[in-house]
């Protein structure tokens, strides 16, 4: 099987910091560092090092070619990643001292992806491949009914959190992922609990308390802890644990499984600076010690 990324590429500045900025507040930077980001390519990554076969669904502008090259290195398909005339997607990163971190993103050609490309890509589509998406780019409800139309398991990261968005692509959905905070704003948003959102399985992850996970099917409540580790960097280990459990999937794992897996590559992915680049392959995943 496959699985089918509609998501973001975008250039990571990673700047290290002593303390994230109060309003107004200027700081002298202590380290810069430059990564292959966004949570689609994240996410693309992080799949394919479990040991999945994953097709990225994207735009790059003028100045993107690299992030195009650094995503076929790393074994993501990118026949389906079209270049335009907008500048790549960016993202600044702050990071403290206590691996907080606060992120300022610029779409640019994530926004750009045409019907027609998205339908050329789906169309190679299997049925019973998976498909993801995050709102970090734009033709996400088109998306999901192409791929609920093509008998796809539609999953959504539904990060950057927005409402509006979620609740558009909600009806399509097979698999809901939530952080704690935005689980509680979609809650407000909608009333409905997550057993309730008419989405057969809903993850929360939950940071260093691990993750949780609904299923509509049994009414079933699964918890799975996180390990003790001492954190240098969070930022992309949510898209770490997102794409670790969509391989666990593809190849066929029990969710418990899939998620005890993802949840032991989110660990040792929080230990390392950066983001796509420094992803764990699933060998390193199986050997590491906590």
């Amino acid at each position: 099987m496959a699985i089918w990324n509609l998501g973001s590429i975008n250039a990571d500045m990673v700047y290290t910091l002593p303390h994230l900025p109060a309003p107004g507040e200027t700081l002298a930077a202590l380290d810069l560092q430059q990564f292959l980001g966004g949570k689609g390519a994240n996410m693309s990554v992080a799949a394919t090092r479990a040991g999945s076969h994953v097709c990225h669904i994207g735009a790059v502008g003028p100045d993107g070619g690299w992030a195009v090259d650094r995503l076929l290195d790393y074994g993501v398909n990118t026949d389906h990643i079209a270049r335009v005339d907008i500048p790549t997607g960016h993202a600044i990163i702050a990071v403290d001292r206590q691996a907080e971190n606060q992120i300022i993103l610029f779409p640019g050609a994530n926004r750009a992806i045409t019907s027609d490309q998205l339908g050329q890509a789906l169309t190679q589509a299997a049925s019973g491949d998976i498909l993801v998406l995050q709102n970090e780019t734009n033709m996400q409800p088109e998306a999901a009914k192409m791929g609920r139309d093509l008998g796809l398991r539609v999953c959504y990261a539904a990060a950057p959190f927005d409402a509006a968005a979620v609740q558009s692509v909600l009806p399509l959905l097979d698999l809901l992922f939530l952080n704690e905070v935005e689980a509680q704003q979609l809650q407000h948003a909608t009333g409905k609990s997550p057993m309730a959102l008419g989405v057969a399985d809903v993850i929360i992850t939950l940071g260093a308390k691990g993750a949780r996970h609904f299923s509509a099917e049994t009414g079933e409540i699964l918890d799975i802890p996180a390990h003790a580790v001492t954190p240098v960097d969070t930022t992309g280990a949510g898209d770490t644990f997102t794409g670790y459990v969509l391989s666990g999937l593809d190849r066929c794992l029990p969710m418990p499984q899939a998620m005890a897996l993802a949840a032991r590559a989110a660990a040792l992915m929080v230990t390392r600076p950066g983001t796509a680049d420094v992803i764990p392959d699933l060998k390193e995943v199986q050997e590491a010690r906590f």
